[in-house]
């Protein structure tokens, strides 16, 4: 048993190198990722100048996510009685089954049968979509890069701009083909055409579905944060609202958002604050008041409590989705968000995701890094991405045996601890090992340099004679 599964951790690995070197190649990838980060960067940047005293906000806030972890249990306690005495009910789900088990449960109680969903990465951890789908429940992405990968067939390409992989060019196509759209259409007419179709959706459908950008434990408020609108016209229009939220994204009180908003903002898209930001605490009291009759809110825990117990990685939970990191990786911007295969790609991704969908399966993603630090360096939070993923590679290492590995390994410490046993290695068996093991495991585009046929030291005395 323990052979078949590791088997299927090597398999993993090989087929993530595979989908790596051919995306690498990609130079329509690689053009169309160059051009939308480059318009992010300058809005990056631009967002950026706002604060006078950047490292000391990002001290603040990083402040704020570790006290929220140290008294984790007592914030969401904290936060499902406030909920609660708003009329709201709050709902445990330990695993992604689980959630989805409880979605199912409030739709089938409301009999609802149209959905509408706004842009929620928790729920694409769980693979919601697909489940609902699956019962006859019909789905609608109501963010416009959701909505574009929804209808192109595929999942979110990145956690803040789920569309980054396509060009406008890309986006004509795939409308004229679903939807007969002129190929020349404009970004502007495309855009138009989707508000149109989705406000139709938004005011039939039974149930709306949101994620949470926090959870505020003094009010029980459910934080959301977007620029389209689409997270309003989902709880507005219909009487149900669900929301899926994992239990990591807990703040203590209501005033943290004056930090948290602004910061998340900047890093996520380069904007001073979001368009949009709100903050649900339960279903509408009465009639005249606006909203959901009735208001829901799933706490995922899905892996989280497991990677709380982690000593070192559990810094990775104060992450609050910006996806800044992910945008300086030069591992990321080559290979591309699908590569990874897991809802939560990047460096980020790279700590999360084997604490999340299993350590054995997906440890060969804390080796998909060049450990330039980057991704440290713009976090907003200050959470030290490229020390934690080395952290994760120690526990790789210790959870895994490969035989001729460590044989390899044990014998080129006993070759280069001993002078006399490396000068008896010559330039020829040097080179010929050297290439071998250059093109099984450092792929056939690096080159080793040529070895002398004799040391330096055989050399040295040569010339002495």
């Amino acid at each position: 048993m323990i052979v078949n599964q590791q088997r299927t951790d090597m398999s993993k690995a090989k087929e993530f190198l595979k989908a790596s070197e051919k995306k690498s190649f990609d130079l329509k990838h690689r053009n169309t990722i160059r051009f939308n980060m480059a318009k992010y960067n300058i809005a990056f940047e631009k967002g950026l100048s706002q604060f006078s005293d950047l490292e000391g906000l990002k001290q603040k806030v990083g402040s704020i996510k570790r006290k929220a972890l140290q008294d984790w249990d007592q914030y969401l306690l904290q936060f499902e009685s406030q909920f609660t005495k708003n009329g709201g009910q709050v709902f445990w789900a330990e695993t992604s089954e689980d959630a989805v088990k409880e979605t199912l449960r409030i739709i089938d109680l409301h009999k609802g049968k149209t959905l509408v969903k706004s842009k929620s990465m928790t729920t694409e951890e769980i693979e919601l979509n697909d489940a609902l789908e699956a019962h006859g429940i019909e789905v609608v992405e109501t963010d416009l890069g959701e909505y574009i990968v929804q209808v192109a067939g595929e999942k979110p390409y990145h956690i803040v701009t789920p569309a980054m992989h396509k060009s406008k060019r890309d986006v004509a196509e795939l409308f004229h083909k679903e939807f007969n759209m002129p190929l020349e259409s404009t970004p502007e007419e495309m855009t138009q055409f989707v508000r149109e179709k989705l406000r139709k959706k938004f005011t039939s459908a039974d149930i709306g579905i949101t994620g949470g950008n926090f959870l505020v434990a003094d009010v029980g408020g459910v934080a959301l944060t977007e620029n389209e609108g689409n997270g309003l016209m989902t709880t507005a229009f219909p009487k149900i609202h669900i929301a899926i939220v994992g239990i990591e994204k807990i703040i203590p009180e209501l005033k943290d958002l004056h930090y948290l908003w602004p910061i998340l903002a900047a890093h996520g898209t380069g904007q001073n604050i979001t368009s949009y930001s709100s903050v649900f605490t339960g279903a509408k009291q009465s009639e005249k008041e606006s909203g959901p009759e009735k208001m829901y809110v799933i706490l995922l825990d899905n892996g989280r409590t497991d990677l709380f117990a982690e000593k070192e990685q559990s810094r990775a939970l104060n992450c609050i989705r910006c996806g800044a990191c992910l945008n300086v990786c030069p591992i990321y911007k080559n290979i591309g968000g699908y590569t990874y295969e897991s809802t939560y790609s990047g460096p980020i991704g790279s700590v999360i995701t084997p604490h999340y969908k299993g350590f054995g399966v997906f440890k060969h993603l804390s080796f998909a890094s060049t450990l330039c630090g980057k991704c440290t360096e713009v976090c907003p939070v200050k959470i030290d991405l490229h020390d934690l993923l080395l952290y994760n590679r120690k526990k790789a290492v210790e959870s895994s045996s490969n035989f001729m590995w460590d044989m390899a390994m044990y014998g080129y410490k006993s070759v280069m601890n001993k002078r006399s046993y490396l000068d008896l290695i010559n330039g020829k068996l040097a080179n010929s090992g050297s290439q071998f093991f250059m093109s099984s495991n450092w792929g056939k585009y690096k080159k080793m340099p040529n070895v002398a046929d004799q040391s330096f030291s055989k050399q040295y005395r040569r010339k002495d004679e």
